[in-house]
């Protein structure tokens, strides 16, 4: 009976082995890949590259095909990739909602290295407006605080283009 006990756990072992070795590789933190504009981010997330749309903040337009280049739009996308440089080791924090209606991932961003909340810096900073996307309101206090910090100090878009949504292109042509 021993026999069959050491040959049955001989046999098994090269397989357990086997299956731990050629299991998926272990995956790290989420990763980013690139700034797609000043609130859409691509991450690799366990090795799928997914599109992150930043909760609570909404940067000018600066990337979009149907709509003008908006005031501070450009500058938005370029203060992020000075944040998140390619490579940059990611948290992301997810609210009710997992995505939106075009399939991308919503979270709050924060860079791994010093935890940077990246939302309420570009708020803060003057980069984007606040845009609430009920029912995900978990940190919507904190980035009101730092919208309000950046208009009382008509810092970034508040100061230079005295608020969002404003182009500084003419709409691309209809038809």
């Amino acid at each position: 009976m021993a026999i069959f006990r050491w040959l049955a756990a001989s046999m098994l072992f090269p397989l357990v082995l086997l299956a731990v070795s050629c299991g998926a590789p272990p995956s790290g933190p989420p990763t980013l890949v690139e700034v797609i504009d000043g609130d859409t981010i691509a991450v690799d997330v366990a090795g799928n590259t997914e599109r992150i749309r930043l909760l609570g903040v909404d940067t000018p337009e600066s990337v979009d095909p149907t709509r003008p280049v908006q005031c501070f739009g450009p500058e938005a996308a370029l203060r992020l990739s000075e944040w998140l440089p390619v490579g940059t080791t990611l948290r992301l924090e997810r609210d009710t909602e997992a995505r939106d209606r075009f399939g991308r991932l919503l979270a709050y961003v924060y860079r791994s290295s010093d935890d940077l909340f990246i939302n309420a810096a570009l708020l803060r900073e003057g980069f984007a407006d606040l845009l609430v996307f009920e029912p995900n309101v978990a940190r919507v206090g904190e980035l009101e605080a730092a919208l309000l910090d950046a208009r009382t100090a008509n810092r970034g878009l508040w100061g230079a283009c005295g608020g969002p949504d404003v182009a500084i292109e003419p709409p691309p042509p209809t038809g």
